[in-house]
């Protein structure tokens, strides 16, 4: 070779591929992950003459197995595009050959991976309760380099930031530096009983440290109450954990990552936190998407653009019909909405089935109830529905259901991106609808709250009167009735959203909140859920008899099951029609204990247009509440500390509530004796219904609540005049259409309602 020449690359099989040939059998290429075999005699004489000593041209010339150099080169050609061979510079001493191995296993051109590694600086810094010496020992055992400081002439490629916890508000300061940068950031916590590492934040792409932040302060809502009850902001301090051989993997598991980045190595895997257990040795992944809203990385004004648009519903086909008439499967809502169960990046820590009691429950949990108001110490038990849940005849449909509630809750939670206008009801007009439309609380209940609110939980807290004149945030609502915008409180819209200095005038609860595969699938659950709330609430606070529906007549195999596994429980169960004027079909679910003298009385209850699954819907409440009982402590404690809900189960008999019996003069109902017209259409569905809330005087209001970073459809529903089944008991509806259905010659007195409020 002359002075001056440059040497041609060899060819020869990766560096992590060993070839054996079995003549006439093949030829077998070994790696860590298997063994690839290649048939065909030309494959086995060329295999020999790719030990990566050969160029090109020297392989062309030998000719082997008698090829022409044409088939040479196209033989050459399909190896290579098959990943099993590849160009290498004249052998250089100075690299390790299982660096190139390595490289080459992972897919990365081995002669670029070392030059990157080699020219590429990076800078280590750490936030929090973290040493930096063991990162940067570990770094440079790697290989590679750490950039000066203030040296404008070593520009790292990377930054590597070690904290003690991924919520630290020093790495906002960090972010916003690297994307002013433009500079790609790995993020790793090595302290600790589990290793968090990743991801790479590049700032020229969506995904920021503030969307996993959301994320990250969704998981930790205990945490937050406690610290603003101490008085604090931002996470809790707590002490590091860990000893040198689990710091040590970590310090190397981090110069691994930054050691690939550099190279020039890219694998979605490297947009995720991946977490490692150091008892079970196990790790997991976690992916980060991207927060579309998001006001650093994203755009802050997609909830505010999409509220001002009205809500368009459309036809909709029914493609399931056992779950409740939808327009996905359920198997379809857990495929296309399993990424967002994570306990780091979900929007769902997770979805696990609660083991009290039988598998028949098909009880399924799926994180904190952000709807209980959790503000204080004191409320974080308070409540049956701590937790969200879901139910169904079936383990997917329960999943589904329990996913779909915990996107529900956290879509109605208050972010900050709202739409909204300041201003007071006085002001603003016919757009805005009076609070107490929607609030129903008696004039005698404002007078007696404090007690009131002492003696009861959460959800029966009655809020001070509303003052008109007092300026605060509205929301704009769609009605399907005028086809015009509408304003409401923004307090009473979203979870958490704040109030006005003073007293608490205004909260919002979970009653017409919805998620469903389409918006249409979801404004149909939350209305139809209005309609069984207010049903409940005529039934229990005028304490009318109700037919039994007669579960023999539905001819269900799953109801004869269902009894069977109560009657193992030492329990009984029946079933009430409390249909109301609407004519949707709605039922009450009851049971109680008869092997002992506490009766521990429970309910579900369920509205569907068609009776059957209205029937299934307040079955399957029931059984997802049943676990609550069965793991009450052998002292008699429940798992919820809700003072009603608590003096219920200890003390309520069917003798003492006769209202939950049926009516024993009557006939019992089954499904033929409900007005059902199976429909193929979402829409027909709605537009009936809506026409039933326009005919009863009312108007059908919708706001959108779908997430952009979670995309599941997310609507409240809110019909001014329809009754929630907690205490609220205002002139109207509550006392008026019980008297219209014959139930009751005249309304009941309001000194004569039932003072238990309802507490599911």
């Amino acid at each position: 070779m002359n002075a001056g020449t440059v040497a041609a690359p060899l060819v020869g099989f990766k560096r992590h591929l060993r070839a054996e040939v079995s003549a006439g059998e093949g030829t077998y290429l070994f790696a860590e992950n298997g063994v690839t075999v290649l048939k065909g005699a030309n494959v086995e004489a060329l295999a020999a003459l790719l030990d990566g000593t050969r160029d090109i041209a020297t392989l062309l010339g030998a000719m082997p197995g008698g090829m022409t150099p044409q088939q040479v080169a196209g033989l050459i050609r399909r190896l290579a595009d098959a990943g099993l061979v590849a160009l290498r510079p004249p052998v250089d001493h100075s690299v390790d050959e299982h660096t190139l191995a390595y490289w080459e296993a992972i897919g990365v051109d081995s002669t670029t991976a070392v030059a990157n590694t080699s020219a590429q600086t990076l800078r280590v810094m750490t936030v929090g309760d973290v040493d930096v010496q063991p990162a940067l020992a570990a770094v440079r055992a790697a290989g590679l380099t750490v950039a000066a400081e203030h040296d404008p002439c070593s520009a790292p490629a990377l930054s590597v930031v070690l904290c003690d916890d991924y919520l630290n508000p020093e790495l906002a300061e960090i972010d916003a530096m690297h994307r002013a940068q433009g500079l790609p950031w790995l993020l790793a916590k090595p302290v600790g009983v589990k290793v968090w590492l990743g991801p790479v934040f590049q700032p020229a792409e969506p995904g920021c440290w503030h969307c996993l932040s959301v994320r990250l302060w969704g998981h930790r809502n205990a945490e937050a109450v406690a610290q603003s009850t101490l008085g604090r902001r931002g996470p809790a301090q707590s002490p590091v954990a860990s000893i040198p051989a689990l710091r040590a993997a970590a310090m190397g598991m981090i110069a691994l990552e930054a050691t690939k980045w550099l190279s020039g190595h890219r694998h979605p895997n490297q947009g995720q936190i991946w977490t490692f257990d150091s008892v079970e040795l196990r790790g997991e992944p976690h992916e980060l998407r991207p927060f579309p809203q998001c006001p650093t990385c994203g755009d802050p004004d997609l909830m505010r653009r999409k509220a001002r648009r009205p809500v368009a519903l459309e036809s909709r086909r029914k493609a399931s019909y056992s779950g409740g008439h939808r327009s996905q499967t359920p198997e379809q809502v857990l495929d296309r909405y399993q990424h967002l169960v994570s306990p780091v990046t979900g929007v769902i820590k997770e979805i696990r089935r609660d083991e009290h009691g039988p598998e028949f429950f098909n009880s399924f949990r799926s994180g904190p109830n952000v709807a209980a108001r959790m503000n204080n110490v004191s409320t974080l038990r308070a409540t049956m529905r701590i937790e969200n849940g879901g139910k169904g005849v079936t383990a997917v449909h329960a999943r589904a259901s329990a996913l779909c509630e915990a996107i529900e809750r956290y879509s109605g939670n208050f972010f900050g991106d709202e739409l909204r206008v300041r201003g007071s009801l006085r002001s603003l007009g016919d757009d805005a609808v009076h609070p107490n439309a929607c609030q129903l609380y008696d004039a005698r209940q404002y007078e007696s709250r404090s007690d009131w609110n002492a003696a009861h939980g959460p959800f029966q807290h009655v809020s001070a009167p509303f003052d008109e004149d007092v300026v605060m945030d509205w929301t704009p609502v769609w009605s399907l009735s005028e086809r015009r915008h509408k304003l409401l409180p923004t307090a009473m819209l979203y979870f958490g959203a704040p109030n006005e200095p003073g007293p608490h005038y205004l909260h919002a609860d979970s009653n017409g909140n919805a998620a469903g595969s389409s918006v249409e699938d979801a404004v149909l659950q939350g209305l139809l859920e209005l309609i069984e709330r207010e049903a409940v609430a005529l039934w229990w606070y005028n304490r009318t008899t109700q037919p039994a529906v007669d579960l023999e007549r539905f001819d269900d195999p799953w109801l004869e099951e269902l009894r069977d596994v109560y009657a193992g429980l030492g329990r009984e169960v029946w079933v009430l029609d409390l249909t109301s004027d609407f004519g949707v079909p709605v039922m009450a679910a009851v049971s109680r204990r008869v092997d002992r003298e506490n009766e521990e009385i429970l309910f579900g209850f369920g509205a569907h247009l068609d009776p059957r699954l209205a029937l299934r819907r307040a079955l399957t409440e029931l059984n997802q509440m049943m676990p609550q009982l069965i793991a009450a402590e052998p002292d008699g404690r429940y798992r919820c500390e809700d003072p009603d809900m608590v003096n219920w189960l200890r003390t309520a008999t069917l003798a003492e509530q006769p209202y939950l019996a049926p009516d024993a003069d009557g006939p019992a109902l089954g499904p033929e004796d409900y007005d059902y017209t199976p429909r193929s259409d979402l829409l027909e569905d709605l537009d009936g219904l809506r026409a039933k809330v326009e005919e009863l005087g009312m108007e059908l209001l919708v706001l959108d609540q779908t997430r952009p970073d979670v995309e599941l459809p997310v609507v409240k529903v809110i019909v001014p005049g329809m009754r929630h089944f907690w205490a609220r008991f205002a002139p109207g509806r509550l006392f008026d259409v019980p008297v219209r259905l014959a139930r009751l010659a005249q309304p009941t007195p309001y000194n004569q309602v039932n003072p238990i409020p309802m507490f599911l």
